[in-house]
């Protein structure tokens, strides 16, 4: 595979970026969060459900092709090796947990050695090649959402064996539950897929992935869970992958997906603030994932030039100065940033 894209040119590097410290945070109730590890308020656990974007490995168990267990993914992870994670690195999944000052990574829950200390404080149960649309984790044969809630369910019986009641309610209660996915939607079932492209327009196949969302959300609320994050769709016409098979000579973003990102997201907004009036103890937020990996995309002066070799059989020396790893996903740079910008601009009002 490849890193690619966002050269750095310029005198601030994307490593110094993203090393870069962000400001604290507090609750509602002045509980102190800091996003470098340290606070004096609890997150007990965190919980993430989604796509490749925060997958960390439950692929790996699965029959599938949508798996990155083979070098070069996860060269630079702990001990170099590949771990499952759509990434050089470690994902937005690691990285929550690591700010919040919870754990260092975030395991898949489908791993068999995991230990009960390791549930106590979170696992995941995203799979790369998912999406909101049935169908699209139907035809990378990888886990759904109504199997990721069905794992969550298996996942909470553990704890409670384990560990008693009380303990289930408190991660249910004040953890951190995040849905990042969609993206697989847009590029493969949507425009890649004639039971889709040529049976829905924007407008209705948009409905069907909120209605999903929302189904998913609903249910997650339904079982106990109150403090909500839900990604957008990223810019999809911007990746590399689009742009290269749909941005013609010039290699432009592809705008017909990111119309189609960009409506989808506008509707989720609105059905988040929607959930969140009607479920009273509800405190989801609509965490916005597009514009600043836009604004990283196409802004040469802050972040260096973009450059991209799409399916070339080789990976950059320089890594940490990439935006993008391979075709469709971020270095763990990128990652981090997108991550702490979450932090700093959401957290409060989940607490």
């Amino acid at each position: 595979m490849i890193c690619g894209g966002l050269t750095t040119s310029q005198s601030v590097t994307l490593l110094q970026i993203a090393e870069a410290e962000i400001p604290e945070f507090m609750d509602q109730n002045g509980g102190r969060y800091q996003c470098n590890g340290s606070n004096d308020s609890i997150v007990p656990a965190v919980i993430v459900f989604g796509d490749s974007v925060v997958d960390t490995g439950n692929n790996n168990y699965l029959e599938t092709i949508f798996k990155v267990n083979y070098p070069p993914y996860g060269q630079d992870f702990s001990g170099g090796k590949p771990t499952g994670r759509f990434s050089n690195g470690k994902v937005p999944s690691d990285f929550l947990v690591e700010e919040l000052g919870v754990k260092s990574v975030l395991p898949p829950y489908l791993d068999p050695t995991l230990k009960i200390e390791d549930l106590l404080t979170g696992v995941n149960f995203a799979s790369g090649g998912g999406g909101y649309d049935p169908l699209t984790s139907e035809l990378a044969s990888v886990i759904s959402l109504e199997e990721q809630i069905e794992l969550f369910k298996d996942y909470m019986e553990k704890v409670k064996s384990m560990s008693g009641e009380e303990v289930v309610n408190t991660i249910l209660s004040k953890g951190l539950f995040i849905v990042a996915t969609g993206s697989n939607d847009v590029t493969n079932t949507y425009f890649n897929n004639p039971v889709r492209l040529y049976h829905f327009d924007f407008d209705s196949y948009t409905h069907l992935m909120v209605d999903s969302a929302s189904s998913f959300l609903q249910k997650l609320y339904n079982l106990g869970a109150r403090r909500i994050g839900v990604f957008g769709i990223p810019p999809i016409g911007c990746l590399p992958s689009q742009r290269t098979l749909k941005g013609g000579t010039q290699r432009q973003c592809a705008e017909k997906y990111n119309e189609l990102a960009a409506l989808f997201n506008t509707k989720l907004s609105m059905e988040i603030s929607y959930l969140n009036y009607n479920l009273p103890l509800a405190r989801m937020v609509y965490i916005d994932g597009y514009y600043l990996p836009l604004d990283i995309i196409q802004n040469p002066t802050k972040y260096g030039t973009i450059e991209v070799a799409f399916l070339c059989k080789y990976t950059c020396t320089n890594v940490s100065e990439y935006v993008f790893w391979d075709s469709f996903h971020f270095t763990e740079n990128a990652y981090r940033i997108i991550v702490r910008d979450f932090l700093s601009k959401n957290m409060n009002l989940m607490m």
